[in-house]
């Protein structure tokens, strides 16, 4: 994995403190939460400060610890300042979706880094499809089988796993932050690495298709 970058570690230590604070303090925890009503009030700041709070322990961990596997692949291929920009525009996107899916619902809440670290993982991907991601409780091999899923596979399968998430509700993730974050890591690092276009528009499009399905979708009313 190599040894994580200054911003990366920057934006975890944010999130530590950040985070604990919410774990200690009712009112700050309500203070900032992405809330629907809240924000339609005007309170605009809770789209960026949402990112930073968690339910607990283990849901913090969990995305620093996907942030952790995925940063220096990012900063490898468009530095630190193009990191920075995928991870915060991919915050924002995840929270803009939510408030479309939600704008009706003012007591919708939600919180956590998810679509700020679901970014930075589909820009991984996007920059390395054929990379082999393995799970941490399977062996990466079985003989001669490899275990491993080439990244372009995860995030298709990743993406359309989240679409079933968001049409049946039958979970407590806030799938639609997860999706956004999604489209907003996919859209920036198209921007910033455009030669991806050229040299491998064959992943590229096939990493859109499900952000084309979605919207599809919610077109016909059937999400």
């Amino acid at each position: 994995m190599g040894n994580l970058h200054l911003i990366t570690i920057i934006i975890i230590v944010a999130n530590v403190m950040i985070s604990m604070k919410g774990f200690n303090d009712f009112s700050f925890f309500e203070k900032y939460k992405f809330n629907v009503g809240a924000i339609m009030r005007g309170d605009k700041f809770r789209m960026l400060s949402s990112g930073f709070l968690h339910l607990n322990p283990t849901h913090l961990f969990m995305n620093m610890f996907g942030l952790y596997l995925f940063s220096n692949l990012v900063i490898g291929e468009v530095g630190e300042t193009g990191f920075i920009a995928v991870y915060f525009g991919s915050l924002l996107a995840g929270n803009v979706l939510s408030l479309y899916f939600h704008k009706n619902e003012y007591h919708y809440s939600a919180i956590g880094a998810s679509g700020a670290v679901t970014g930075i993982l589909y820009s991984a991907i996007l920059l390395g499809p054929e990379n082999k991601y393995y799970f941490i409780f399977l062996p990466p091999s079985i003989g001669d089988l490899d275990l491993g899923i080439k990244g372009y596979l995860l995030g298709v399968a990743y993406l359309l796993y989240t679409i079933y998430g968001m049409k049946h509700k039958n979970d407590n993730i806030g799938h639609d932050a997860h999706f956004g974050g999604a489209i907003g890591g996919y859209v920036i690092t198209l921007i910033l690495a455009s030669w991806l276009i050229t040299e491998n528009l064959l992943m590229t499009t096939l990493l859109a298709i499900p952000i084309v399905i979605l919207f599809v979708m919610k077109r016909l009313g059937k999400i």
